[in-house]
């Protein structure tokens, strides 16, 4: 399934859920999407300025996705491992910031109304990683636009500029 029909499934699951087991599982759901289709355009995107490596790991590579393990009540498994391609890493990536935006909004509200302080510390720690997963993609969105700032499209190609 291709990346941004998956992020799709994943924010109307997440704006669906109502208690507080289930936003955390969707959240979860989110990050291991996250990670995995971080860790496709990390393995077969274009290279980082000075080569750099993002911290991304692709689900469904020998069952293990590098994500933390879900929380209890994820019986439909890991979404992120239906990710078949990623067509269009723009839109993609623009999707993903929306649904870790979404996530970290919903995990404030159930830490800010969590009746028990470890349900409260677990999703602080969720929003943590949400945190970090939203700046690793904002890194991977400014290596697709490249030096021109365009989704790696070359300023010059296909016009007169520069040309004598």
């Amino acid at each position: 399934m291709d990346a941004v029909r998956l992020i799709e499934v994943t924010a109307r699951a997440l704006a669906r859920a109502k208690d507080e087991t289930r936003i955390m599982t969707e959240s979860w759901q989110a990050q291991t999407l996250a990670r995995a289709i971080g860790g496709r355009l990390t393995a077969h995107g274009p290279p980082g300025p000075h080569g750099e490596t993002l911290a991304f790991s692709e689900a469904g590579d020998g069952g293990h996705d590098g994500a933390p393990p879900g929380p209890q009540g994820v019986s439909e498994g890991v979404r992120a491992a239906r990710l078949t391609t990623v067509a269009d890493p723009s839109a993609a990536l623009e999707a993903l910031e929306r649904l870790l935006d979404q996530a970290a909004v919903a995990l404030v509200a159930v830490a800010s109304s969590a009746q028990e302080g470890t349900a409260y510390w677990q999703c602080m720690e969720m929003v943590d990683a949400t945190d970090e997963l939203r700046d690793q993609v904002l890194d991977l969105r400014r290596i697709h636009r490249g030096p021109t700032g365009r989704d790696g499209a070359d300023p010059m190609r296909g016009s007169r500029a520069g040309q004598s």
